[in-house]
């Protein structure tokens, strides 16, 4: 599925309005799931809903994401200064992978994890990047190939496979570096952040966790 395009019109609206001058710490906070808040986030369908809840797992709270045969996400429009706080740090869990899909088509484009970083082409829709980390059920760990629907996203497979299944995995990423990587373009700005677990066009069943999302300036 693809969010990235769901997304376009909202982050045009956004790129219109004016920017209020505010102090800016060396750490944004993006998600407080353990918290149990969804502030500032919203939901989009594509196909039924994957069911989020808040659950407790063991001293941490989390949310979790039940796919089957579904496909929604969340995101949050939030300004990011990546000269600032260009690293990205979350956490997730999942029980299992999708088996058998390709998730280089379309027919197979599900992850029971995925979180995208979006950055606004503004009135030039055409220019909006986005890179989407990705816990995949077979390619290559730091493998990147394009998205199954459109050219102006990537996916980066920085899981792979069930070894690590049912247990907490935590990542880090220099998001304005991956730009520079995958795109060769020097962003300064994110506009918004994703998740979705989905198993829509597999027809697949996926379990997972995501913990909180930060950007920090190491």
């Amino acid at each position: 599925m693809n969010l990235l395009t769901a997304l376009l019109p909202r982050l045009f609206a956004s790129s219109l309005m004016m920017l209020v001058a505010t102090g800016y710490a060396d750490e944004r906070l993006v998600a407080d799931f353990s918290g149990g808040s969804l502030y500032e986030w919203q939901e989009k369908s594509f196909a039924g809903h994957t069911r989020y809840q808040f659950v407790q797992d063991g001293e941490r709270q989390a949310l979790e994401a039940i796919a089957d045969g579904t496909a929604s996400g969340f995101f949050r429009e939030i300004e990011i200064d990546l000269n600032r706080t260009p690293y990205l740090n979350w956490s997730w869990w999942i029980e299992d992978t999708l088996q058998g899909n390709d998730e280089q088509q379309k027919s197979g484009d599900d992850y029971p994890v995925r979180l995208y970083v979006v950055v606004s082409g503004g009135l030039f829709f055409w220019r909006t990047r986005a890179i989407n980390y990705v816990w995949s059920n077979s390619q290559p760990i730091n493998s990147v190939w394009p998205n199954a629907y459109t050219g102006r996203a990537v996916m980066v497979a920085l899981r792979s496979g069930n070894e690590q299944r049912g247990r907490w995995v935590t990542e880090k990423r220099n998001v304005r570096a991956d730009f520079k990587r995958f795109f060769d373009e020097d962003i300064d700005q994110i506009d918004a952040v994703a998740i979705m677990s989905d198993s829509d066009n597999s027809g697949g069943y996926v379990r997972a966790r995501y913990g909180d999302i930060s950007f920090t300036a190491q």
